[in-house]
């Protein structure tokens, strides 16, 4: 029988807050039945094993990371627009260190199946180049790059890379600016396709 006040929504929600203080890899079942004070076998009756809870982790908090940025995002264009973006996703990452991590890892698509976190991430992201004239498969490419480039500036910064006294606030802004220019002036498409 399942405890009284135990949903899967509490677990998850739980779960996230344990992924930030421990890490996305801190998750298990035991650390989330200590919390609740319930024996492990409590937690399967909301949730199938270790892997769908990390997976519910996971989508929760990128819906979580995608509202933050979308917030930020709504009513800008061009480049303040992009260091909207750009900062919110810093933001979340530094503030969540665990749900970023959780973000960061692939969700079984019958889990995906009934959530708008897919959507939402891919209208808030292509809605905010839309400003710089791209189409495919140069919208993709630059997805790709500034998620890649985001991506390793944070992880970099979270984990103490950046040794020189530079600070690190300026040298993101000037990255953010950059690719800025970047976007403006996007190469054009060098692909060769067969008549």
């Amino acid at each position: 029988m399942a405890r009284a006040g135990l949903t899967a929504e509490r677990l998850t929600v739980a779960g996230a807050e344990l992924a930030d203080e421990a890490g996305f890899d801190g998750i298990t079942v035991s650390a989330l039945a200590r919390r609740f004070g319930v024996k492990d076998a409590s937690l399967y009756s909301h949730v199938k094993n270790l892997r769908e809870l990390r997976q519910r982790v996971a989508l929760y908090a990128a819906g979580e990371f995608i509202d933050s940025i979308a917030a930020a995002v709504a009513g800008r264009a061009g480049k303040d627009a992009l260091v909207a973006f750009a900062d919110a996703y810093r933001a979340y990452a530094l503030a969540h260190p665990g749900r970023y991590a959780a973000t960061q890892h692939r969700v079984d698509p019958e889990l995906l199946a009934g959530s708008t976190v897919m959507a939402r991430t891919a209208d808030t992201t292509y809605g905010m180049l839309r400003a710089y004239g791209l189409a495919e498969p140069d919208l993709t490419d630059a997805v790709r790059l500034l998620r890649s480039t985001f991506h390793g500036y944070i992880t970099l910064e979270a984990e103490g890379g950046f040794g020189h006294p530079r600070d690190v606030q300026k040298s993101w802004e000037r990255g953010v600016e950059a690719l800025h220019v970047l976007l403006e002036h996007w190469p054009a498409n060098g692909e060769k396709h067969d008549d």
